[in-house]
């Protein structure tokens, strides 16, 4: 199930309208323009980036259509003088003169590389830019980071992200939990994105259920059904208190160190969830009680014909406690002859950063699933990708923006990109081309020049050679179906295992080339050669 698009089209700058009626007010309604939306850097240190947000930007698309109140207010927020039939065109706008090509959602993709083309009337597509980059800057951003978490814990590592409560507002925490799945965790504990994008939601219990029980007394219901059917409930809270006695035996953990509350607590939640136990272990002393506590529990679920599913740390030393923890289990396996209860899954979370990761996977551990919040939603060591929305054509013109910072000049002209594979299938260029150029061929001989400042010159063949621009939306529709957010997750990871490792670092990667074609190089001096010549002209 996926929401229909939260983005209303007041949800722009509002010098977008002031520019919207310059153009009106000067009879370029019509005027044709093309718009690209791309970013300039690589994100979070690394040299590759994940394309998201585009299912989101085709719903807003789709249903772009202002209303009377908003046209209304918008007649009370723009000067005086504005005229009458701006709002009236307004009030007709619609996008179904616009044509939306883009990348594939979940694709790889890299600097200066369109992420977005978008084709129409001018006036519309700068209404539309401020809502497109919002949609496709954050998405981009946490799926980026979702995949550099996922290359930093390895494949066998479940990842879960638990970082709603830190996001930035309830859509910034929605759009966290989708864009994570994406960009490869496993689950979600933001139940309202497992119901809108079907993502596994995964939860447990938080300290404050344990500290809200004081005694065993509390625990109201004492029987529990055995999970085999036809069987008489059994004094589950006897049973736990006697395997908790021989637990204690064999771990040598004096009875008096455990805290009946927290037993009570794993009692009461094991009865109420028996099949899909999970304890958080860390309240009051992880060795000296969590784990025992938890142990008589499991045993006595077990007795019954119950697995449990694991149990979670949220404090201390991580690393060293899941070794500790995992001997633990596997001496109440051979003890007790309980076979399963030596692969007990371990959860790990607290303030879990990338850099954790790669420690951890350094390091001998047992840590089967790992918990993720602030530093997977909020993308502390980069705020924002920096997309950008650049006009490249106007009236079939191409139109340049020149600049004493030259990351910032524009490339000119309505365009077609295409990737170029070798002969072990990665990719190893992205060419920029004008869109009446012929593409190029698979063993065909390529000359361009590659975008690093340099203008340096490269010659290259191909062995397989994809375009990668698709039309999504023309003539007011939807021109493919919408992806589901499972089938866009597989792309990511196709897409990612596509690339050549040297690129995919987490620590000093190899950047990836991308070129332009000589054609689009030739122009790009034309016009930056004009625009200077016009610029000084002596009147």
């Amino acid at each position: 199930m996926m929401r229909d698009s939260a983005v209303q089209p007041l949800l722009t700058d509002f010098y977008q309208f002031t520019m919207a009626y310059g153009y009106w007010k000067c009879g370029r309604e019509e005027t044709n323009a093309v718009f690209e939306l791309y970013f300039r850097e690589n994100p979070l240190g690394g040299e590759f980036t994940i394309f998201a947000g585009l299912q989101d930007c085709l719903l807003f698309l789709s249903k772009f259509q202002f209303t009377e109140e908003d046209v209304n207010f918008l007649q009370s927020v723009l000067p005086p003088s504005t005229e009458q039939g701006f709002y009236d065109y307004l009030r007709k706008m619609d996008t179904s003169t616009v044509t939306l090509r883009a990348v594939p959602e979940g694709s790889v993709v890299f600097p200066k590389v369109a992420m977005l083309e978008i084709e129409g009337p001018l006036p519309i597509l700068q209404i539309l830019e401020t809502p497109l980059l919002t949609l496709v800057n954050y998405a981009s951003l946490v799926a980026t980071n979702a995949t550099r978490f996922r290359l930093a814990a390895g494949p066998e590592k479940r990842l879960l992200e638990l970082g709603l409560r830190r996001a930035q507002g309830p859509d910034g925490g929605v759009s966290a939990s989708k864009y994570s799945y994406i960009g490869g965790f496993d689950g979600t504990s933001n139940v309202l994105a497992g119901k809108l994008y079907g993502i596994p939601l995964f939860g447990s219990m938080a300290h404050s259920y344990i500290t809200s029980f004081t005694s065993m007394s509390e625990v109201k219901v004492q029987t529990l059904k055995p999970a085999s059917e036809g069987q008489a409930a059994v004094d589950f809270v006897s049973l736990c208190e006697t395997w908790l006695v021989r637990v204690c035996c064999l771990l040598q953990v004096p009875w008096d160190q455990i805290n009946s509350s927290e037993l009570a607590a794993f009692v009461s939640y094991a009865m109420t969830y028996p099949a899909n136990f999970i304890a958080l272990v860390d309240t009051y002393s992880v060795m000296r009680s969590g784990v025992p506590n938890f142990c008589a529990v499991s045993l006595s679920l077990h007795e019954m014909g119950y697995k449990t599913q694991g149990l979670r740390l949220d404090s201390g030393d991580l690393v060293q406690q899941s070794l500790k923890i995992r001997s633990t289990l596997q001496a109440c396996a051979k003890e007790f002859g309980v076979s399963w209860f030596s692969e007990i899954p371990i959860i790990i979370s607290n303030g879990v950063s990338e850099k954790d990761l790669i420690n951890l996977r350094n390091q001998r551990n047992e840590v089967d699933s790992i918990g993720v919040g602030t530093n997977l939603v909020t993308c502390p060591l980069q705020p924002s990708l920096g997309c950008v929305y650049k006009l490249t054509q106007i009236c079939g013109k191409p139109r340049i923006k020149l600049t004493e910072d030259k990351e910032k000049m524009t490339l000119p002209g309505k365009k077609t990109v295409c990737r170029l594979y070798g002969l072990d299938g990665s990719p190893f260029l992205d060419l920029l081309m004008l869109d009446d150029e012929p593409a190029p061929k698979a063993g065909q001989e390529i000359q361009c020049h590659v975008l690093n400042g340099r203008a340096e010159y490269l010659q290259v063949t191909a062995a397989r050679v994809e375009a990668l621009h698709r039309v999504y939306y023309q003539h007011g529709r939807l021109s493919q179906s919408l992806c589901t957010t499972s089938e866009i997750k597989s792309h990511v990871q196709n897409s990612l295992n596509n690339l050549h490792l040297k690129h995919k670092h987490l620590q000093d990667p190899v950047p990836y080339q991308v070129a332009m074609s000589l054609k689009l190089r030739d122009l790009l001096n034309d016009l930056t050669k004009e625009s200077k010549s016009i610029a000084f002209c002596p009147e």
